[in-house]
């Protein structure tokens, strides 16, 4: 193989509220049924909080408050030269969590938002593994070692 690409950095948002964490689609056309954290690649010469609450506020409609970092996660798919190292946020919402009716994600890729408890999380396909566990559970920061990215 040639050289590599560098690693994309992404940052993602998890949002509990009232006992329920937001999940968002992960493939733009329905091509999956997995779902992960709202968030997405950064923009250079932009701090990953920023990075963040434009992030969610485009693929959601909300607004959010990006608090301490909870979770460094990691990403590969050695066939598609792809590895991305995201960095999770605790987050809170800044108004309702309704999504407005006139909501639509510019770049098209979230088409889905689903509020979900964590006995529902274990029922649905989402990525990366350890998200229920950094959601619902533990304080502090965790580290997900090199995961494979299947669906």
């Amino acid at each position: 193989m040639s050289n590599p690409r560098p690693p994309r950095i992404a940052a993602r948002a998890v949002i509990v509220h009232d006992g329920r964490l937001l999940l968002v689609n992960a493939f733009a056309g329905n091509r999956s049924p997995l779902m992960c954290a709202p968030g997405g690649g950064v923009e250079a010469h932009s701090s990953l909080p920023a990075n963040l609450a434009r992030e969610v506020h485009e693929e959601t409609g909300l607004r959010v408050t990006v608090g301490a970092p909870c979770l460094v996660n990691e990403f590969h798919d050695r066939n598609r030269d792809f590895h991305q190292v995201e960095v999770f946020f605790r987050c809170t919402l800044d108004g309702s969590a309704d999504t407005p009716d006139s909501w639509k994600d510019p770049e098209a890729v979230v088409t889905k938002r689903r509020w979900v408890t964590q006995a529902e999380l274990a029922q649905v396909p989402h990525k990366p593994s350890s998200l229920g566990t950094v959601a619902f559970g533990r304080d502090g920061i965790s580290y997900d070692p090199l995961e494979p990215l299947v669906w």
